[in-house]
């Protein structure tokens, strides 16, 4: 009996051993628990980075070859028109003029090629405002939708206003030289350009733009020095506003052909 006694007194010769769910108090074992691969929370999907990217103001060619491609020709026919001669020059852009005597003739050639010249050449505002707004708009819909929305704005404000101006020489109250003066450039595209992308921007972003480009435009037909001209402005700007539900539609669709498209594979 006392050597029993002994044998119950003595410490055991190692530790107890754990049982799950005894001891789920203690520290260790929710040290343990945490750390066991089937009780991990999932890791989270690292979020893509999306702050400020000054660089994706302007065109790049993989990203928007239409703005970036377009935007080369015209370097090119403003290079063309500040260092040829002049006589090259003016042959080049009445060539290209959607006055109403060419709109009668060669309609189609000469409203793709009147936009294809910069009034006033690289140093005119909307050299810049075509570069940021162009690649903005095609960042969002896509290259395709966005000549569509250029080539729309261009086209119509063209023709209402060089109408505009056959009826004027039509009931005399222009003189006949009318229908031959230069008209030419990319100011039309531009406005409905920025018309369109309005509509796809935050409402703190689309109205001071809407008010501060339509301000300018209005400010330019009261100072009445091409009325013509400026009534297209506002026209093409009109033009792009009416695109919003189109545009929007296209800013989801070229959403959802971006994530489809497929991902080059590292080599």
């Amino acid at each position: 009996m006392e050597q029993a006694a002994t044998a119950d007194t003595q410490p055991l010769a190692g530790p107890l051993p754990e049982v799950s769910g005894l001891l789920d108090g203690l520290p260790r074992q929710r040290v343990q628990t945490a750390s066991a691969p089937s009780s991990a929370a999932p890791a989270r999907p690292v979020e893509p980075r999306t702050g400020l990217r000054p660089w994706r103001v302007l065109p790049t060619p993989s990203g928007t070859p239409f703005t970036f491609g377009f935007a080369a020709v015209l370097l090119a026919t403003s290079l063309i028109s500040t260092y040829a001669s002049s006589s090259l020059v003016y042959a080049l852009q009445q060539g290209s003029s959607t006055d109403v005597a060419h709109l009668i003739r060669t309609p189609v050639l000469v409203l793709l090629a009147s936009a294809l010249w910069v009034a006033g050449g690289l140093v005119s505002p909307y050299v810049l405002c075509f570069l940021v707004v162009l690649t903005a708009l095609e960042r969002r819909i896509g290259g395709a939708r966005t000549a569509v929305v250029f080539l729309v704005g261009h086209v119509l404000a063209t023709l209402a206003t060089e109408g505009g101006v056959g009826l004027g020489v039509l009931f005399g109250d222009l003189p006949h030289t009318s229908l031959h003066r230069l008209d030419y450039g990319i100011s039309f595209g531009v406005a409905s350009s920025v018309g369109a992308l309005a509509g796809l921007l935050t409402p703190w972003l689309r109205w001071p733009l809407l008010v501060l480009f339509g301000g300018m435009l209005i400010q330019d037909l009261i100072a009445y020095t091409d009325p013509m001209t400026n009534w297209g402005h506002l026209i093409s700007l009109a033009i792009g506003v009416s695109c919003w539900p189109k545009a929007r539609h296209w800013h989801q669709a070229h959403k959802t052909e971006t994530r489809r498209a497929p991902h080059p594979q590292p080599a």
